[in-house]
């Protein structure tokens, strides 16, 4: 059976079935946007990135959280992100 959470020291995180990459990568984002559309592919990012729906810990505050394989890709997609 998939995993249908995970649980960090920080977020308990949801899967987007849309993610090519379940793996929680180290350069991460957390959106507290939870229902936010976010396509990642029209970021034009260069790694691999995951998107999950989350929960953070330390406050339960929902929103998004955004990992990527490389800081350039999420230094991109923290100046060109705009929530509707």
């Amino acid at each position: 059976m998939a995993q249908l959470t995970i649980t960090t020291d920080e977020y308990k995180l949801f899967p987007s079935p849309r993610n090519q990459h379940r793996v929680v990568f180290e350069h991460q984002t957390f959106v507290p946007y939870p229902y936010a559309l976010i396509d990642l592919p029209s970021f034009d990012l260069a790694g691999r990135y995951s998107l999950f729906a989350a929960c953070r810990l330390a406050d339960m505050k929902m929103g998004q959280l955004v990992s990527f394989e490389q800081p350039e890709d999420q230094a991109r997609f923290e100046r060109l992100f705009v929530p509707d």
